[in-house]
């Protein structure tokens, strides 16, 4: 990556009180993509998920077309890794890391299981690819409290067929931040109740957004579609980004509370958030309903605006009575299915710059027009394919 450029819409900047962000390099549409990242690292986010998925990318093992490759080594003891959704696949996975999942104990509890199979994947990385492996440190973290590096370290210690160069319990302690703040979720499909990861990566680009409360883009990834690259994950611009402004994602779904947002950014990134959206909520009682009620008020007042329009009213909207001047974004960008509470985004311009009227939802994957009609997403609840 260039220092000071990550994809031509998007740049590397210093912010103050904001630190290293991504900002707009020029007028951005509603629906362009900003960036298409691939992981430096995928590990399973738990041993029940690596077990129905390809040890590599990550692709659902349940398709009937083709049946799971089994590695013929090391892999057939390993809680976290074993099958490959093809050839490919097979022959990239790294001996040293297979023979070290191997030598993992079968029942390593959950909360060992997941950062040790992250600082496996680290330290292969370290031997393998010593370049991506400085990308990799290169990215923000700061010590985790909540990790037990010490035991963590000792393990890992324990199963690494050839610890490489500079291993050590700072070190391991340094990855396992990075890890904690920097680590997206590829998800299992939708199926009406709670959507559970199935795995975990670290996007060395997508990794510089900044997190808001009303982001104004948001990221999708495609998991189980075919080709090459699908663990990579999308970020597309949520509706219109002057030049000059910083580009973000929420770190969580966007209909989550105050307390709740605030407490996950606290316990995880380190951080309170004062977001204009934080500045309002932070005055609100705890109670739901009378929440349910500000945000229905508003609302029938922003049905009859329309586009950059209500966009504008939703950012000018407090004038100091502190009500709820974002619900024009719940109306708009936050899907309104059974249990979803996903954000939406328009699908791409076309080639010619024509901005499209459906906008897809990057949790169920279901698409709808405009005028809030439901539109049959192609790919079922795991969303659409994009090339």
């Amino acid at each position: 990556m260039s220092s000071t450029s990550v994809e031509p819409l998007v740049k590397l900047a210093e912010l103050p009180d904001r630190g290293r962000a991504l900002v707009a390099t020029c007028p951005i549409k509603p629906g362009e993509i900003l960036l298409s990242d691939a992981p430096l690292i995928l590990y399973p986010a738990t041993a029940s998920a690596a077990a129905t998925v390809c040890s590599r990318c990550f692709r659902s093992l349940s398709s009937p077309s083709s049946a799971p490759i089994r590695c013929p080594s090391h892999c057939s003891a390993s809680p976290a890794a074993s099958s490959f959704c093809s050839a490919r696949c097979l022959a990239s996975h790294s001996p040293n890391l297979c023979l070290a999942l191997s030598r993992l104990p079968a029942s390593l509890p959950s909360e060992l299981l997941s950062p040790a199979l992250f600082l496996l994947g680290a330290y292969d990385l370290a031997v393998a690819s010593p370049s991506d492996f400085l990308r990799l440190l290169s990215v923000h973290g700061t010590a985790a409290a909540d990790v037990d590096a010490p035991a963590l370290h000792s393990l890992v210690s324990s199963v690494l067929p050839s610890p490489p160069s500079g291993f050590s319990l700072e070190l391991t302690a340094t990855l396992l931040a990075k890890d904690k703040a920097n680590a997206f979720g590829l998800m299992e499909p939708f199926d009406g109740g709670d959507r559970r990861v199935r795995a975990y990566g670290i996007y060395p680009n997508a990794s510089f957004f900044n997190h808001d409360c009303l982001p104004n883009a948001c990221r999708f990834d495609y998991v189980d579609q075919g080709g090459e690259r699908n663990s990579d994950i999308v970020v597309r611009a949520i509706h219109d980004i002057p030049e000059g402004r910083e580009v973000c994602l929420s770190y969580f779904p966007v209909n989550w509370g105050y307390a709740e947002r605030q407490m996950r950014l606290l316990e995880d990134y380190g951080f309170r958030c004062e977001c204009d959206r934080c500045v309002v909520e932070k005055d609100w009682s705890d109670d739901d309903d009378d929440d349910d009620e500000r945000e229905e008020e508003v609302e029938e007042g922003m049905e009859e605006d329309e586009g950059d329009e209500a966009m504008d009213n939703m950012e000018e909207a407090d004038d100091g009575d502190g009500k709820f001047p974002h619900a024009y974004f719940f109306v708009r960008y936050v899907c309104d299915r059974e249990n979803c509470g996903g954000t939406l985004a328009p699908l791409p311009p076309s080639p010619e710059g024509m901005l499209s009227n459906l906008m897809e939802c990057n949790v169920c994957g279901w698409l709808k027009t405009e005028d809030n009609t439901d539109q049959d997403g192609g790919e079922g609840s795991s969303g659409l394919m994009l090339d």
